[in-house]
C-alpha cells in the first residue's frame, strides 16, 4: 500500500507539461500529434469595418477595447509578434498606442526645449492626447493551424494567435505603414477574457436575443477574412511570393480553394 501511494505521489509531482506531451500548448482543444494527418499554418487578415465583421466591432463592445482592457487589467499578456515567444511589457504596449509623433519625442527635456523652445510642455501635452483608441484599431490578423484529425475524421481550424495592427491609413499614423500593436495567445483570450464574460459579445444585428460569446463566434467562424500567408520554407507572405498585392489577393483565393478541395477529398474518402 505504501509503495502504491509512493508511486502515485511521484506521478502527482511530475510537471503538467509531461502529461501533455505530444499536444500543442497553444490549442484551445489540443489534438495529439499522432492523430494529425495533415496540417498547414495559415495567416488571415481581417478588417473590422467590413459588414460581416461589424458584430465583432459594435459600439462600446469592440473586441479591440476588450483586449486592450484585458492587458491593462493584467488578465492577458501581450506579445511582440504572433510567434508568442517574447512578451511585450505594458509600458511598451501603451507606447505602441501613442502617435508616432509622440513616440519619437526624446525623454531628454533639454532636447525638447531646443526643438520646441518655451512651448515644449504644451507640445508634449498636445501630443499625449494623440493616441489610438479601440475603434482606431480595426485591422487584425489571425494565425491558425488548419489540420485534419484522423481520429475524429474532422477538419479543424485551430486558432493560435490574434494580432492587432495600427492601420496604415489612419490619420495619426504618419509613418504610412501598418504597425504591429501586439499579438495575443488565442487560448488566453478565449479562456481568460472571452469565456463567461458578458462584455465579450458578438453582436447579432438581426436578433438581440441571439448575441453570442466571442469564443463561440470564432468557433463558428462568424467573421470575414482572407488568407495572406500559408506556411512555406521562406516564411513569405503571398504578396511577396507573387510580387504584387493584386496577385497576392488572387493567390489568397486560390489557397482557400486548395484547402477546401483538400478537405473535400479527405472527407469523401
Amino acid at each position: 500500500m505504501k509503495k502504491t501511494m509512493m508511486i502515485l505521489g511521484v506521478f502527482s509531482c511530475m510537471p503538467f507539461t509531461y502529461a501533455q506531451e505530444g499536444y500543442n500548448p497553444l490549442s484551445v482543444r489540443p489534438i495529439h500529434t499522432s492523430d494529425v494527418m495533415y496540417q498547414r499554418t495559415v495567416t488571415r487578415a481581417l478588417d473590422l469595418r467590413e459588414k460581416q465583421n461589424e458584430p465583432l466591432f459594435s459600439r462600446n463592445q469592440e473586441i479591440t477595447a476588450l483586449i486592450i482592457n484585458g492587458v491593462s487589467n493584467g488578465v492577458v499578456k501581450a506579445y511582440v509578434n504572433d510567434s508568442l515567444d517574447k512578451e511585450l511589457s505594458i509600458k511598451n504596449f501603451y507606447k505602441n498606442m501613442q502617435s508616432p509623433a509622440l513616440a519619437a519625442l526624446s525623454d531628454d527635456t533639454v532636447d525638447l526645449f531646443l526643438e520646441y523652445g518655451e512651448n515644449w510642455r504644451a507640445v508634449v501635452e498636445m501630443l499625449q492626447e494623440e493616441k489610438y483608441m479601440a475603434r482606431d484599431i480595426y485591422q487584425l490578423e489571425i494565425k491558425e493551424n488548419v489540420l485534419f484529425d484522423k481520429q475524429q475524421s474532422k477538419w479543424i481550424y485551430d486558432i493560435q494567435a490574434i494580432t492587432l495592427y495600427i492601420p496604415a491609413d489612419h490619420p495619426l499614423n504618419t509613418r504610412g505603414i501598418q504597425i504591429t500593436l501586439a499579438s495575443f495567445s488565442y487560448k488566453d483570450l478565449a479562456e481568460k477574457l472571452f469565456k463567461d464574460n458578458p462584455k465579450a459579445i458578438w453582436y447579432n444585428i438581426e436578433n438581440d436575443r441571439e448575441h453570442k460569446n466571442l469564443a463561440d463566434a470564432f468557433d463558428l467562424r462568424l467573421f470575414s477574412s482572407y488568407i495572406i500567408k500559408v506556411s512555406n520554407a521562406k516564411d513569405a507572405f503571398l504578396s511577396d511570393i507573387y510580387s504584387s498585392e493584386e496577385k497576392g489577393r488572387m493567390a489568397s483565393n486560390w489557397s482557400a480553394q486548395q484547402l477546401m478541395e483538400y478537405e473535400h477529398n479527405l472527407l469523401e474518402f
